[in-house]
């Protein structure tokens, strides 16, 4: 498997598959900071990231940002003092995509 970061994501659209209970084993052993969330029903994949400052935390949601509109896939961005909470799920689905893997792991990327 290609490393999540270098993928592009595919258009999604209602009626797109869902990733498998197998599939998110292996995806998520390639994301291991990020943990799986369910809210109203929804799984969506979710990570903190911590920072010395709120100008350190505003930059790097500006980031993940800025990759969002890039990929044309947008997550939940919730920026904090020192800190901000990336959720990433497809809404069109409403669940877990392989977009939402290759997006997490992109967002990883932004760190540096």
């Amino acid at each position: 498997m290609s490393e999540l970061s270098q993928m592009k994501c595919e258009a999604c659209q209602a009626g797109a598959p869902q990733v498998s209970d197998q599939e998110l084993g292996q995806l998520l052993s390639q994301i291991p900071d990020w943990h799986t969330e369910v809210r109203d029903g929804v799984m969506q994949l979710e990570r903190v990231y911590t920072f010395k400052n709120f100008k350190l935390a505003w930059a790097f949601a500006n980031k993940v940002a800025e990759l969002a509109e890039a990929e044309f896939h947008h997550p939940g961005i919730l920026l904090e003092w020192g800190k901000v909470t990336v959720t990433w799920w497809t809404h069109a689905i409403s669940g877990l995509h392989r977009n939402d893997f290759i997006m997490a792991a992109k967002t990883d990327q932004q760190l540096d």
